[in-house]
């Protein structure tokens, strides 16, 4: 399904959306962050769709912020750009952003609020909202907790530039791969993805994030009766079968 600023395809297990403004850089746009916001309820309602890729056509990944765009800012649109960054990051598929090139300012939100990032080595990153007199202050939700205080305090004040393998570096990116391998990283992510349980999968989603707020003895408590549902629950019974058998699990086999 292809619209006015994305592209939406189904391949092997995920759901590609490519932000496709390349003669703006892919720029947020409204209707740009309307759409992604649409793909995502589509991609997590689609049985077939294991995880979610994010992407962009054309030589950058998002310049941020359309300045240009009459709707104005993201935050004042219909959907908003922290409705959508809420929305990859409660999506209960994996969601992955493939950094085809260049992302600046309000577009390294996309990359803070997914679940893994990949990137061509190629690609440059900053946090340039002080060069025009603003501040990252919606992003900084979703990749503060990435970067840590050290790491954003210098990126946030300097507005300066910085590579796909410092971004590694700093933990805010996963991989840095040559130009031509970015389809096939992704790949790979999203066959291991597929590998586990779907059930399982969302849980983890909710695991990681939900673990990280609490204290030691919160995280015990609530883990033990969590983990306990999940060796109880049909999927884990199949997978721990499935193991036992040396076969592949009913999810794999029925993919």
């Amino acid at each position: 399904m292809n619209t006015d600023a994305t592209e939406y395809q189904v391949d092997k297990g995920a759901a590609w959306i490519r932000l496709n403004r390349p003669e703006r850089r892919n720029a947020l746009s409204g209707v740009l962050i309307a759409e992604v916001f649409q793909h995502l309820g589509a991609a997590n309602g689609d049985d077939d769709v294991r995880c979610i890729v994010i992407t962009g056509n054309g030589p950058g990944f998002c310049a941020g912020a359309d300045l240009k765009d009459d709707q104005g800012l993201p935050e004042s649109r219909v959907v908003s750009y922290p409705e959508l960054l809420a929305a990859i990051q409660d999506s209960p598929k994996p969601v992955i952003a493939a950094i085809n090139g260049a992302a600046f300012a309000g577009g390294l939100g996309l990359v803070g609020a997914a679940d893994i990032a990949v990137s061509v080595r190629s690609a440059q990153f900053s946090f340039s909202e002080v060069r025009i007199g603003v501040i990252p202050a919606v992003i900084s939700v979703v990749c503060l907790p990435k970067l840590g205080m050290h790491h954003g305090m210098k990126l946030f004040l300097s507005g300066e530039r910085f590579s796909a393998d410092q971004a590694v570096e700093m933990g805010f990116v996963h991989r840095a791969v040559a130009d031509e391998e970015l389809t096939a990283a992704v790949q790979e992510e999203v066959d291991m993805i597929r590998l586990g349980g779907p059930n399982a999968i969302i849980e983890c989603k909710k695991l990681v994030r939900r673990i990280a707020q609490l204290s030691r003895e919160q995280g015990f408590a609530e883990a033990e009766p969590w983990s306990k549902s999940l060796f109880a629950s049909e999927e884990g019974a199949e997978g721990m079968a499935a193991f036992r058998e040396k076969r592949p699990a009913a999810w794999i086999a029925d993919e």
